[in-house]
């Protein structure tokens, strides 16, 4: 496990006249020594929990996407691990994960089991990392506003093949790819474009096994300049699961989202 001194975030500037910001919240593994004093696991359950929950590669697939693009997109990448917080979770009671303890700050692992004590205060981790990522997030969202007159939101993840005993959604369908939509912020054309670029993978399936997109709180359900999509690759088609190498399809998987991003920039407002 690296404990070098890592930024928490990174916004990596794109083409001035991008509108799409592509997100990556869960590719590190970095832990800050004094978080990793709080968590329950040796350091070898650690890895292996490392292996199940961390989106392996998505920020090299972001990169590369990013690089192949005539106009790039923006980059907000996270620079730690999701075990510090996980800065797309409500920081509240609104948030659905904290039946199995994966609320904002996790205290449960994928296997059901404990990562924190019981009764750990939660609020200096989300004071130290989860409300200024969202901070930055939302003002990264209204440069973009400011400099296009829209947003685009692309979360860039991955997930495993075979559910974790975690998931809410265990028993949906696996798709090669599955696209995560927003009643509000995913027009049908933008996912539609999705499915059209991703269709070198197979099936392309909506909301299963994962729904739902990120949003700054400031825009969420109030303005319609920004669109959003998760896009969730299945790790057995870029990686060796749980946290071996990658392979192949990573650089199949950077090509489709070069395609969706050059599609999106040069796309309809309403994109």
């Amino acid at each position: 496990m690296n404990h070098a001194r890592t930024a928490p975030f990174q916004l990596v500037p794109g083409a001035p006249d991008s509108p799409v910001l592509l997100h990556v919240p869960h590719s590190s593994r970095v832990i800050p020594p004094d978080v990793r004093d709080g968590i329950l696991l040796d350091d070898e359950e650690l890895e292996t929990e490392l292996d199940h929950i961390t989106d392996s590669y998505t920020a090299e697939v972001a990169a590369l996407a990013s690089a192949a693009c005539p106009s790039p997109p923006w980059q907000f990448v996270n620079g730690l691990s999701r075990l510090v917080v996980d800065p797309e979770r409500f920081p509240d009671d609104r948030e659905e994960m904290l039946a199995v303890g994966m609320g904002a700050v996790y205290t449960g692992t994928t296997h059901r089991g404990r990562l924190r004590p019981s009764g750990t205060d939660t609020e200096p981790l989300l004071e130290r990392y989860f409300h200024p990522y969202a901070r930055a997030m939302t003002a990264a969202v209204d440069e973009r506003l400011a400099a296009t007159g829209r947003a685009v939101v692309v979360d860039v993840h991955s997930y495993p093949s075979v559910a974790l005993p975690y998931e809410l959604h265990r028993t949906g369908p696996r798709p090669p790819v599955c696209l995560g939509t927003d009643a509000f912020h995913t027009p049908r054309r933008l996912s539609a474009r999705a499915e059209a670029e991703f269709s070198g993978f197979g099936r392309t399936g909506l909301d299963s096994p994962f729904s739902g997109t990120y949003v700054p709180l400031k825009h969420y359900g109030k303005d319609a300049r920004v669109s959003a999509l998760m896009i969730e690759i299945r790790r057995d088609l870029y990686m060796t699961e749980p946290g071996g190498p990658a392979g192949p399809g990573l650089d199949l998987t950077a090509s489709a989202l070069a395609a969706l991003v050059v599609a999106l920039t040069g796309g309809p407002a309403g994109i």
